[in-house]
C-alpha cells in the first residue's frame, strides 16, 4: 500500500512516534510525507519515505493529486484542529479528497492505529476490489 503521511508542527513528534511504534507494519509499504515531517520520520525511524514539498509550499497538493490519481491508499494526517492556518484551504481540499476518492483517513492517534491495526490484519483490501469495478464515480468520469 502506498501510505501518506503528514503532521502539523505540533503533532510531528506524535507521528514520529507512532511510525516509531508501527515500524513493523510501515516497513512493509511504501511511504510518502511531507517536508520535515518525512525527514524527521526517515531519520527516527530508519525507514525509506519519499518526501515531498512541505505542507504550506504545494506538499498538501501534492498528496492531493496522487490521491485524486489513485496513488494513494491511506492517510494519516495528524492535523492542528485549534491553530488558524495560511494553507487551510489546501487541508480542506485534501480532506475533501478523501472522501470523494474513498481514502481511508486518519486525523488523530486513535483512528490512526485502528487503519493500521486494520491494515496489518488485512481489512484494508477492499480498496483492491473496489478497483476491479470501473466505477464512474471513483474513477473521475461520472459527468452529473
Amino acid at each position: 500500500m502506498n501510505i501518506a503521511l503528514v503532521a502539523h508542527d505540533v503533532y510531528k513528534n506524535l507521528l514520529v512516534d507512532f511510525v516509531i511504534a508501527y515500524k513493523h507494519i510501515f516497513q512493509k509499504h511504501q511511504l510518502y510525507a511531507t517536508g520535515t515531517t518525512g525527514r524527521r520520520i526517515s531519520e527516527a525511524a530508519k525507514l525509506d519515505v519519499i518526501r515531498l514539498r512541505s505542507g504550506p509550499f504545494g506538499g498538501d497538493q501534492q498528496i492531493g493529486a496522487m490521491i485524486a490519481m489513485d496513488d494513494i491508499d491511506l492517510l494519516i494526517f495528524f492535523r492542528d484542529p485549534i491553530s488558524a492556518l495560511g494553507h487551510e484551504p489546501d487541508i480542506a481540499a485534501l480532506l475533501r479528497l478523501c472522501d470523494v476518492q474513498q481514502i481511508p483517513l486518519a486525523t488523530n492517534l486513535g483512528t490512526a492505529e485502528m487503519l493500521i491495526r486494520a491494515m496489518e490484519n488485512g481489512f484494508l483490501s477492499w480498496r483492491e476490489e473496489i478497483r476491479k469495478y470501473d466505477s464512474p464515480r471513483l474513477n473521475g468520469t461520472d459527468n452529473k
